[in-house]
């Protein structure tokens, strides 16, 4: 199976007030049976205070969504996403969605070459 990622869109914690609902309908609309989410671990591999954020996140979303949650090592995803973007020879690639949107792509991707 060669399965290929590619962006969905982007919810955005800051402008959406409830953004557990805004996934739990995506999941509910693709038929969707696992959530990848990527884990910001520090260069060295070990847990920041953000990372415990995205692991209570990662538990909330669990609850919410009755589903398995996989995190996943999010470390240069970003530094991907802007190389990618550079290829495909967008210019602004100082645009957060845009980016924010091919990182997640490179997540599940790193994850689906996994398994």
């Amino acid at each position: 199976m060669k399965i290929v990622a590619s962006p969905h869109s982007v919810i955005d914690r800051k402008k959406t007030a409830d953004y557990f609902k805004e996934i739990h309908t995506l999941v509910q609309q693709h038929g969707v049976e696992k959530v990848v989410v990527g884990l910001p671990l520090n260069m060295k591999g070990v847990d920041s205070p953000q990372t415990l954020k995205v692991r209570d996140f990662i538990t909330q979303l669990e609850n919410q969504l009755g589903i398995d949650v996989i995190p996943v090592d999010e470390r240069l995803s970003t530094k991907a996403a802007r190389g990618i973007l550079l290829q495909k020879g967008v210019k602004s690639i100082h645009q957060k969605e845009s980016i924010d949107q091919i990182a997640a792509a490179v997540i599940l991707q790193e994850y689906l070459d996994s398994n």
